[in-house]
Formats: structure tokens, sequence, C-alpha cells
């Protein structure tokens, strides 16, 4: 339901899992564990790596509200910096939370046992001081853009966007519209930065939203078919829960056919897009085609490459040509 593991933990979640053997997984952190290797830990956990689907369209939205209001077209350095302090801070926040508030669920999935808190690898307390250090952290960032660059938008909205992107985990608790709440949460991304950099909203960022929308809501309708044995047992919301693998497969292509949509819709309403741009949506429309006929209801064994790799390359490919197309015109 949230973001993947690795592609090994597959094949622990497609049976029904032994929840009286699960539950047994009692936390005892490691209290002799020195600083730093508590540090890596906790980014393993929350998955730093995967940072890589929503900074390009971070990077991509300022560039591009940055075009006509800089005096050379590029986003100020200090503008650039607070954006991806943000950015790194609201993501911690989230992640920690979801860790937080799913720890007794996951210790109940096989596939997640073996996360820090309910594997006993780290503390509550531990998280629970990360989190108030980013909060503190995002706020003084955002508080940043008012102080340097008059822009009070991003401080009014830090609270907002805060509150929205650590109640995920509460979502998949009575309602099967998770996956698109989370969808929202990534979307929001190049939606702030724009903000940030402008103190205004626009048709551009608004398609974009969309479409990071639809394309974070089907890659993980995706990632969720993995958890169906155990969504059932624990009471876990999810559309695959719901309807079954293979609809919700079905329910994933049609959303990321609306994705591809809005990622043609944002080219044709911005003036800086041109060919690099529209490259890339091309291929990442292909891509998006071959991560869905990886994946079938009766094998999801590489549902890991489609989760990561392939969203991943659709992110970095999107993000550079599109910066690229808005340096060029």
């Amino acid at each position: 339901m949230d973001e993947a593991n690795s592609e090994e933990d597959f094949t622990l979640s497609m049976s029904p899992p032994n929840l009286m053997d699960s539950a047994q997984v009692m936390p005892n952190p490691d209290a002799h564990a020195s600083l730093p290797a508590k540090f890596s830990a906790f980014a393993g956990d929350i998955k730093i790596a995967h940072t890589v689907f929503a900074l390009p369209f971070a990077l991509l939205s300022t560039f591009l509200a940055s075009r006509d209001v800089e005096p050379n077209g590029w986003p100020r350095a200090g503008k650039l910096l607070l954006i991806l302090v943000c950015m790194v801070t609201a993501r911690t926040v989230a992640m920690a939370v979801n860790r937080l508030l799913d720890a007794r669920l996951d210790a109940l999935n096989p596939r997640t046992a073996r996360r820090a808190i309910p594997s006993g690898m780290l503390s509550r307390g531990f998280y629970v001081v990360i989190v108030a250090a980013s909060v503190g952290l995002f706020i003084i960032a955002t508080a940043g853009f008012h102080v340097f660059y008059r822009n009070i938008w991003p401080l009014i909205f830090s609270v907002p966007v805060l509150t929205y992107l650590a109640a995920y985990p509460l979502l998949k608790r009575f309602t099967r519209l998770c996956h698109y709440y989370l969808g929202g949460a990534l979307a929001l991304v190049p939606v702030c930065a724009w903000v940030a950099i402008r103190g205004d909203i626009a048709w551009p960022p608004i398609w974009m939203f969309a479409a990071v929308l639809c394309w974070t809501t089907g890659f993980d309708i995706i990632y969720a078919c993995q958890d169906y044995h155990s969504d059932l047992a624990c009471g876990v919301f999810s559309v695959p829960a719901k309807l079954g693998i293979g609809p919700a497969l079905w329910v994933s292509r049609a959303t990321h056919g609306v994705c591809a949509a809005m990622l043609i819709a944002l080219g044709f309403s911005t003036p800086h897009l041109h060919s690099l741009y529209f490259v890339g949506v091309g291929i990442a429309i292909a891509l998006l085609i071959i991560e869905q006929s990886l994946v079938r209801a009766d094998d999801l064994s590489k549902a890991g490459l489609a989760f990561f790799t392939i969203n991943g390359v659709i992110s970095l490919l999107l993000g550079t040509l599109g910066i690229i197309d808005v340096l060029l015109h």
C-alpha cells in the first residue's frame, strides 16, 4: 500500500499470512547501536532512494515557474535549496509517520514484518524525534521564502500540507480511495514548488498534479496487489482487496491512461515545453505499457521491477528532458 521494499519480499505475501506467527514479532530496540547506524537503518526503512519518484517533477515545476519571473530564467539558488529542504523533510515526515501508524499492521504482514519498528531494529521514540525535527526544519524552510523572498504562501500552507501527507496511513483503514490519496500526496510536490517560486497558481502545475496523481495511483495499485491476502486478513482497505487482483490491475491501467492524457495536456498548455518534452512523454507512455505488461493476476513476480525501476526511469526522463526544453526555450 505504500512505497515498496524489494522484489524479494513478494513471495512472502502471496500466500495467506500466519497472523499468529507474525504477531509474535516484538520490538526490542538496540539501545547500544551507534547513532550513524540508527540513521542508516532509518534511511533504509523510509526508502530514501524512492525520492527519485518526486524529485524530477519538483525540479521541472521549479524551472517552469522560474522561466518568466527570474532575471535569467533560472531559479535562484536560495529558492532551489529551500525547495529541496522542504521536499526531503516533508517526505521524511510522511514516511516516518507511516511507519509509526502502521507498525502493528506491518508486524502482521510477512512482507513488512522486517521493517525497523516491528522487527525491533529502531524504537518508536527514535521515529518521533525524527518526525519532530523534520517538522521543525520544514516550517523553518517555508518561512525562508517569506523572510528572503517575500512569499508567505509556503509558510501558510506548511502545516496543512504536512497534515495531509501524514494522514495517508489512516485512509487505508476506511476507504479504498487511499491509493488516490497517496497519489495526491506525491502530486502536491510540483504544485508546492510552483507556489514557492511564484506565489500563485496556473495551469501547468494543475496538469502536472493530475498527471503525477494518476501515475502514482496506478503503480501503487500494482504494488498493493502483493498484499492482497494480508489486506483481506487484516481488514486493510485497498482496490485489490475489494475487487480482486485482476480487476484491480485494470483499474491501474485505466488510471495510467488518464496519466498519459494529462502529460500530453501539460505539454500543450505550457509554451516552454516542446519536442524534447514530448519525446519524453512518448517514451514514458511506452514504459507505462511495459510496466502494465509485466504484471498479471497470476504472476506478480515482476512487481518490484515495475514499481521501482520503470517508474524511476519515467520520472528522471520526463524531468530531465522537460528541464532541458524549458532552458532552451
